[in-house]
């Protein structure tokens, strides 16, 4: 076990550890007896006005330039405190550069990227790293409930140089830390940064894929937004016929949370009494899961500290914290198994170690490294309900799921779907192009504003197009692209339209899709009954389409008897 005595010294709180370096933040830089540092050594510039023109007039945007540093452009804004200081949203320093952003609910901000790790406080100018603390121009700051971090603070804890002339409005961003190691750190793990969640029992229940969904779901949320879901609800109230002895799948946890159907708090539906009270409603939205590419080591590493915990599958025999394996090493909480045993239980992979010794593992492995786990059998098993999983292991990996797309409530109103079920299988023409379309009847005065879908292949490009007024697949015809573009990813992903659509209260309209998925030959995902579970599928509640051309359609009811997963967004009431 970690001793935590060892993360605190002088009245400040330890933000991190990370290798043997212990990284702080809390108190002011005076009570920690420490004058404010100086440039701290990295590239920053003599003349912060050089660098970042002051804005000034409303109409006036700035844009960063990152692309010699890895990354794409982004919008900036300029602090609230009237300095030249420029903010850059948290969202881009992780999806661009690759740098984990954490938000704790006393203020406190952690950013890390490799093995370097620095530190702030929401609105404070104090910026603290291993070397110690010095100010910077402004603070981290909250706007529109977004984050968004000084480019300071970037440039100086992590080595990058931001250019730009006085008249210009683009700031170029370069890579200056020459020698130095950037991306994924060769261990993590998530209880030193405060990520970790409440470990659970599962107990009797059949229901590891639900709390390993939830788990990872729970971690893929700030620390300041961290919500515990009910397991209970997942698994009685899903669309599926199945009791919670029977077990389940990722694909059911897909479906149930990206149909709103949850999740909802522990507190109002706790688990193990076999009873799940009607009328609950989410307390957040799912609109995006990535489904990792099998045995991506890297990218699993990659969602794990930028994103969250990531669900993944075992096969193992232990089924509780008093079960023994010949493939467990109690005394080091290790697991490796090498068999070709078909994945039985579902875990979360919440950090790693790439030095991790081979020899804890009762048989031994090839090499050395292994995935830190969290299972649902309790804190009694492993280290306080952790383990670690080799990277040898026949099964760790080989699927992951990424819950990296999570809304609030209220960021869409109404969901318009077919598919409680989800993806329960594909449709297509053996080809890897195909188009499917959905019609819907709108319920109010809504506006449109995104789709979704799930892409059957990594390297998916999308087209998606609207036609309004539908009265039969004949109008297919007539439709207007609103958005295209491609995901890396297998998943389901939610688009936001280039340009949000009023509909008329009782318009029928359809979302139609043109997807192409490279080697795939059934690139649409649809739901259909294809075996107990699914029994309860309805196939009468919805009027889907699919053409090779775009052209020339066929009903999915009538012809294949499933409905297309093909989902819209609304906000109710006209554009405003």
């Amino acid at each position: 076990m970690r001793d935590e005595g060892s993360l605190r010294k002088a009245g400040i709180t330890a933000m991190a550890a990370v290798g043997a370096a212990v990284y702080l933040l809390g108190s002011s830089v005076k009570e920690a007896g420490r004058e404010p540092a100086g440039d701290m050594g990295q590239p920053w510039g003599a003349e912060r006005q050089s660098f970042f023109p002051r804005l000034s007039g409303s109409g006036i945007r700035q844009v960063l330039d990152a692309r010699q540093a890895g990354g794409d452009f982004c919008q900036v804004l300029p602090a609230g405190n009237g300095t030249f200081s420029i903010l850059v949203p948290a969202e881009f320093l992780k999806q661009q550069l690759e740098i984990s952003v954490l938000e704790y609910r006393d203020s406190r901000i952690l950013l890390q990227q490799g093995e370097t790790v620095v530190g702030m406080r929401l609105g404070d100018r104090e910026l603290w790293a291993v070397s110690g603390a010095s100010l910077i121009a402004s603070g981290p700051e909250k706007r529109d409930g977004k984050l968004y971090i000084p480019l300071e603070a970037v440039c100086r804890g992590f080595g990058y140089q931001a250019q730009g002339a006085p008249d210009s409005q683009i700031i170029h961003l370069k890579d200056a830390w020459t020698g130095k190691k950037r991306g994924l750190p060769s261990s993590y793990d998530y209880r030193d940064v405060g990520r970790n969640t409440k470990v659970r029992n599962q107990g009797i229940y059949g229901t590891c894929w639900s709390f390993a969904s939830l788990t990872a779901l729970e971690t893929a949320m700030d620390p300041v937004e961290r919500k515990e879901f009910s397991a209970d609800h997942m698994s009685l109230r899903n669309s599926f016929s199945l009791n919670q002895k029977d077990g389940g799948m990722y694909t059911m946890s897909m479906a149930y949370l990206l149909g709103w159907q949850g999740p909802v708090l522990e507190e109002e539906d706790p688990y193990g009494d076999d009873v799940s009270p009607e009328g609950l409603t989410p307390s957040v939205h799912v609109q995006e899961i990535q489904i990792l590419p099998s045995g991506d080591f890297e990218a699993i590493k990659r969602a794990v500290f930028l994103y969250g915990g990531v669900q993944s599958s075992l096969h193992t025999s232990i089924t509780g914290y008093q079960s023994r394996s010949v493939y467990y090493n109690a005394e080091e909480s290790a697991y490796c198994y090498g068999g070709d045993g078909e994945p039985n239980h579902d875990v979360v992979i919440v950090g790693w170690d790439d030095g991790y010794p081979r020899q804890n593992f009762p048989r031994e492995p090839p090499g050395d490294g292994a995935f830190l786990c969290v299972s649902s059998w309790g804190e009694e098993f492993g280290d306080g309900g952790y383990f670690y999983v080799s990277y040898y292991d026949s099964n760790i990996g080989k699927n992951g799921l990424a819950y990296t797309g999570i809304e609030s409530v209220d960021r869409y109103d109404r969901i318009y779907q077919s598919d409680l079920c989800g993806w329960v299988g594909q449709v297509g023409y053996g080809a890897p192009a195909a188009y499917g379309a959905n019609v819907y009847e709108a319920r109010g005065t809504e506006t449109l504003e995104a789709a979704g879908f799930y892409a059957m292949r990594e390297n998916t490009s999308y087209r998606i197009f609207l036609a309004r007024h539908v009265e039969s697949g004949e109008d297919l015809q007539d439709r207007e692209l609103v958005a295209e573009g491609s995901v890396e990813y297998r998943g389901f992903y939610t688009i936001p339209l280039k340009k949000p659509t009023a509909l008329e209260a009782g318009e029928r309209f359809a979302i139609i899709l043109e997807i192409d998925s490279p080697s795939a030959v059934h690139p649409l995902a649809v739901e259909y009954k294809v075996d107990d579970a699914t029994a309860g599928a309805d196939i009468g509640d919805g009027e889907g389409y699919i053409s090779f051309d775009g052209e020339t359609w066929d009903s999915l009811e009538e012809k294949y008897q499933c409905n297309l997963c093909l989902k819209g967004y609304t906000t109710v009431g006209g554009i405003q």
